[in-house]
């Protein structure tokens, strides 16, 4: 089975002219990364690109990172981009595939259908010796209908009642130290350990060198994990961002996300809620 939610290289470049065919570069690190998505897309990206910042396109009123804005604060912030209604959107990012799963979710979430991950991302586009331009984006500001899709995003209390009457289960994206509580969070302040009953499928589980690993490859990695692809799934990691790599992961096993929860670690960890440490529980 070929995702649906990915594009090739060769697509892409091929569709380079079509107005209504926009490369979005939703490029974001952790701070360990050393690394500046923004600095980085002015200094090269896809020919008429733009630029996605997840901090910025957010929900500024909590100091929770990067969490979903409302459906017109994100309308206007696309449009400005010159992203508009019937755009074919196609998120790629400088890692080959991190922060793209979080553009390629947000923009479904509120009602894109026409939205894909670049397969492999910038670093295939570069190897490739395909065109890059540099600077800042320069298309023309467009009108962008929102559709917001609310069953897509799980919040806190949901996640807690959820897994208290086992009506889903909760698939965690982080690093398996981080998710057992042996590792420090990348955020101060957070307690250690995981969602009392998640399960753990690290996202390099389901990468491979920058790329999305094939369908058979997806779902060993969340058999070996005790997840159920056939049941309720709802995703989660630190911020938000992986948790969109394991909703795009899933549907290329043939599955699907029943949502999201968008505070992810850093509010449940944050929260005084339950925690617990260690390998986790499979069913």
């Amino acid at each position: 089975m070929t995702n649906p939610n990915l594009v090739s290289t060769e697509w892409l470049s091929q569709r380079l002219g079509d107005p209504d065919v926009i490369p979005v570069d939703g490029s974001w690190y952790l701070p360990t990364a050393n690394r500046d998505g923004a600095a980085e897309f002015l200094e090269a990206h896809i020919p008429g690109a733009v630029y996605f910042d997840i901090n910025e396109v957010a929900d500024l009123s909590t100091d929770l990172p990067h969490m979903l804005p409302s459906p017109e604060a994100f309308a206007e912030a696309v449009g400005k981009l010159g992203v508009g209604d019937g755009a074919t959107v196609v998120a790629y990012d400088g890692a080959g595939l991190f922060a793209a799963a979080r553009v390629w979710w947000t923009f479904r979430a509120f009602g894109v259908k026409q939205v894909y991950v670049l397969d492999g991302g910038l670093p295939k586009w570069k190897a490739e010796g395909r065109p890059l331009e540099s600077g800042p984006a320069a298309r023309p500001a467009k009108t962008f209908m929102p559709n917001f899709d609310a069953t897509v995003v799980r919040t806190g209390d949901q996640i807690a009642e959820g897994v208290d009457a086992g009506l889903f289960q909760v698939v965690d994206a982080r690093p398996a130290p981080r998710f057992r509580g042996e590792a420090p969070e990348p955020r101060p302040g957070l307690a250690l350990g995981h969602i009392p009953g998640s399960l753990n499928v690290p996202f390099d589980q389901v990468v491979k060198d920058g790329r999305l690993a094939e369908e058979a490859e997806l779902r060993a990695a969340f058999e070996a994990a005790g997840v159920d692809v056939s049941a309720p799934i709802v995703t989660t990691c630190g911020s938000g961002v992986s948790a969109a790599i394991l909703a795009l992961a899933l549907e290329g096993a043939g599955a699907k996300a029943e949502g999201l929860y968008d505070g992810s670690w850093a509010e449940w960890g944050a929260g005084g809620r339950p925690v617990e440490t260690g390998p986790g529980r499979k069913p």
